[in-house]
Formats: structure tokens, C-alpha cells, sequence
């Protein structure tokens, strides 16, 4: 990661509501592939929207839009979901998708989704628990399709999707499928693509990897104190005691009774023995 990368996918992100969904999270692969040209793969997804165009009348509806795009995605250009290495990092790094042709629910979305944007599609993402999803208003209602393959889900099938994660709330008899197929912003939708990258790093205990995820992270929620005191943990595992002390002690100002408080707390004398040490 350099900081020229990071400045870059702040300046894209500075706006909520005017993200360029697609560059901004194509960027994000820039921590691990620092020669990464990013105008290379913007060139290959506006030449696959230019190839999709040529199939479409010019009066196509958003229904004959929609299965058009469905063929040539996942049929002709052969996206899929990696059910063989579902937990590779890349899986979510867009250039990694467009060349291997397979990810997981939410970078395949998004590759569909500027697809989509470019034949003025208005597909949206929707942030729905367990498996990211897509959906598109057509004049007979509202279709939502699993980015893994494209397939379109009845209310019924959603229900048996969303059913284990009710199950775990107090109050299940509340329940409106709905409130669960709102349209993600692309702000939420790099937050959980970073999120994804986090957690496959913590268990790898990539430390650095992670650091640079928290870093996008902070620049998408400065003020979600949980993701500098994780910063702050990747920073002491990078032996940068310093800059742990600092993240790890504004959490602890903030979240003094937190659950995991006193285990953070136990972490500063060692913080500070090593800025000892380092002076």
C-alpha cells in the first residue's frame, strides 16, 4: 500500500452519494497488487459493456435488458461464483475477477452491476445477511438475483435465506422481509467488501494485509471507533508500538466499559515497555 493509493480511493469516496462504485472497489486491490493498472481493467469492462450493447435493440426494456446481461454474464463470458476457493483474497479484487471469471456474491455484483450502469440498467445492490444480492424494478415488480449465477429468488426462497439470522434476534414475530431488500449505498457496499478482506486476514494473520484494510476502512468510517482499535491491534502485531499505543488508548477513552476493556488494557504496559525500548 502506498499512500498515493490511499489518497486516491479517498478522493473517490469523498462524496456518499457520487461513488464510482466499480473504480473505487477495483482500487482497493492496489494494497496487494501495488502495479496494478487501473485504467487496464476500466478498459476491459467498458469493452465488455460495448460488446453487450451491440446485442441490444434500441428500445430493449428493462426486462429484455435484464436477460440479455444474464445470458452474456454468466453464460457467455462464464462468471460464477468460486465454490472450489471460495476464501481466496482474490476473489475480491475486481481485476482478479475479470480475469479468472469467478468471485464471491458481492465482487461478482458489483462487475454485473457496472455492466448494468452501462446499458442504463439501474441494478442496486442489496446488503442482505449471509450472501450479498442484486435487485432491478421491472414493471411486473421487483426481481432479485443471486450474483452467483443469476438466478431470480422468490419471496419464499428469501424467507428460507434470511430465516437463521431472525431466528437470533429477541423478536422474530417483527419480521418484514423488506427491511432486509434495501438498496446498498456504494459506500455500505465497500465497507462490506473490506470487511470481507478483514476477516480473511485476521484468520490468516496477515497482519500487514490487514493493516492496509483497516486504513480504507477509516477512510470510509473515521469515526467507528472499533476499527481503529482493530488498526491498532494490526499496528502491535507490526511491532509499531507507537502508533498502537495511540489507536488502542482512543479506544479505551471512548469504550471504557467495553467487553473486551480490560483485555486492551492488559496490552498498553507491553506498548509501552517497547516505545521505551525504542527511545
Amino acid at each position: 500500500m502506498t499512500t498515493q493509493s490511499l489518497e486516491y480511493f479517498a478522493m473517490l469516496v469523498q462524496q456518499d452519494d457520487s461513488i464510482p462504485l466499480f473504480e473505487a472497489a477495483l482500487s482497493i486491490a492496489q494494497d496487494v497488487y501495488p502495479d496494478l493498472d487501473l485504467d487496464e481493467s476500466q478498459t476491459e469492462i467498458d469493452e465488455l459493456a460495448a460488446r453487450l450493447r451491440q446485442r441490444l435493440p434500441a428500445d430493449a426494456s428493462n426486462l429484455q435488458k435484464l436477460r440479455v446481461l444474464n445470458h452474456y454474464f454468466y453464460t457467455e463470458l462464464g462468471f460464477s461464483g468460486n465454490v472450489n476457493d471460495y476464501y481466496n483474497p482474490d476473489n475480491s479484487y475486481l481485476h482478479r475477477v475479470l480475469h479468472t471469471r469467478r468471485g464471491i456474491p458481492i465482487s461478482l455484483a458489483v462487475t454485473y452491476m457496472e455492466l448494468a450502469r452501462q446499458i442504463d440498467l439501474d441494478v442496486h445492490g442489496i446488503s442482505f445477511p449471509g450472501h450479498f444480492l442484486m435487485k432491478l424494478s421491472v414493471q411486473s415488480g421487483q426481481v432479485v438475483l443471486d450474483p452467483f449465477n443469476g438466478t431470480s429468488l422468490s419471496r419464499e426462497e428469501l424467507e428460507e435465506r434470511v430465516e437463521p439470522y431472525i431466528l437470533r434476534q429477541e423478536f422474530p414475530d417483527d419480521f418484514q422481509l423488506g427491511a432486509y431488500l434495501s438498496s446498498a449505498t456504494p459506500h455500505d457496499i465497500l465497507v462490506r467488501m473490506l470487511r470481507n478482506l478483514k476477516a480473511l486476514f485476521m484468520q490468516q494473520k496477515r497482519w500487514q494485509h490487514l493493516l492496509t484494510v483497516q486504513e480504507r476502512l477509516l477512510i470510509l468510517l473515521p469515526h467507528d471507533i472499533t476499527e481503529r482499535r482493530d488498526r491498532g491491534l494490526a499496528f502491535a502485531h507490526l511491532d509499531c508500538p507507537q502508533a498502537a499505543l495511540q489507536d488502542l488508548e482512543a479506544y479505551l477513552a471512548q469504550r471504557p466499559y467495553a467487553m473486551d476493556a480490560a483485555e486492551v488494557q492488559a496490552r498498553l504496559p507491553e506498548l509501552r515497555d517497547a516505545i521505551d525500548k525504542l527511545n
